[in-house]
C-alpha cells in the first residue's frame, strides 16, 4: 500500500465493488470488495493523515456508497459509481495523498 495512494484504492474499491456485485450477480461478493478497500484505504489514511482524518474520510467513502444508489436512479449505475468514486477520491487526494 506504500507506493498507491489512498485516493486510488478508495475510487478502486467503490468501482470494484460495483463492477464485482454486478458482473458475478453476487451483491455480498460485490460488498466484500468494497469493505476490504475501504479498510485499506482507512489504514493508509490513518497511517498518513490521523485518526480524525481517517474517521471523516471513511465516513465519506460509507457516504459515497450509499448516495450512488439514489443518485442511479437519475443518472445512470455507472455514471453514478464513478461520481462518487471521483468525489471519494478528490477528497482523498486532497486530505492525505498531496501531503509529501
Amino acid at each position: 500500500m506504500a507506493g498507491i495512494p489512498t485516493a486510488v484504492v478508495a475510487a478502486g474499491g467503490l468501482v470494484g465493488g460495483y463492477a464485482t456485485a454486478r458482473w458475478t450477480k453476487k451483491r455480498p461478493l460485490g460488498g466484500v470488495a468494497l469493505a476490504a478497500a475501504g479498510a485499506v484505504a482507512a489504514r493508509g489514511w490513518r497511517q498518513k493523515a490521523g485518526n480524525a482524518t481517517a474517521a471523516a474520510l471513511s465516513g465519506a467513502y460509507v457516504a459515497a456508497f450509499a448516495g450512488s444508489h439514489p443518485l442511479a436512479k437519475k443518472i445512470g449505475a455507472w455514471p453514478s459509481v464513478f461520481a462518487v468514486a471521483g468525489g471519494v477520491a478528490l477528497a482523498s487526494w486532497v486530505a492525505v495523498d498531496r501531503r509529501k
